[in-house]
């Protein structure tokens, strides 16, 4: 059993930060790529960064410069570091982690954080 607690997630004013973490946990062998992605109402989810076991991250375009995402492989955790929020960044943030157990390898979920960006 593997189990992704994201927290973090919250009410914040445009132009505010907010660390976002993921804690993976259970029968793990390897966590390979960790990741964060989101969905919006009404929209499809979509990639926000990833970052691989050694540490290289990779961003959505229009997340470059304002978002950083960082692991802690020690911990089996992957963070997500959100600077100069917008309201169009409103979204539920679910982590996902491609993880080797026992039995199986594939992709985990955690169950999703609502960061909301109003005033």
């Amino acid at each position: 059993q593997v189990q992704l607690v994201e927290s973090g997630g919250g009410l914040v004013q445009p132009g505010g930060s907010l660390r976002l973490s993921c804690a993976a946990s259970g029968s793990i062998l390897i966590i390979y790529a960790m990741g964060w992605y989101r969905q919006a109402p009404g929209n499809q989810r979509e990639l926000v960064a990833t970052i691989t076991s050694g540490g290289i991250p990779n961003y959505a375009d229009s997340m470059k410069g304002r978002f950083t995402i960082s692991r802690d492989n020690a911990e089996n955790t992957v963070y997500l570091q959100m600077n100069s929020l917008e309201p169009e960044d409103t979204a539920v943030y679910y982590c996902n982690a491609d993880i080797r157990t026992l039995l199986t390898r594939r992709p985990y979920w955690g169950q999703g954080t609502q960061v909301t960006v109003s005033s």
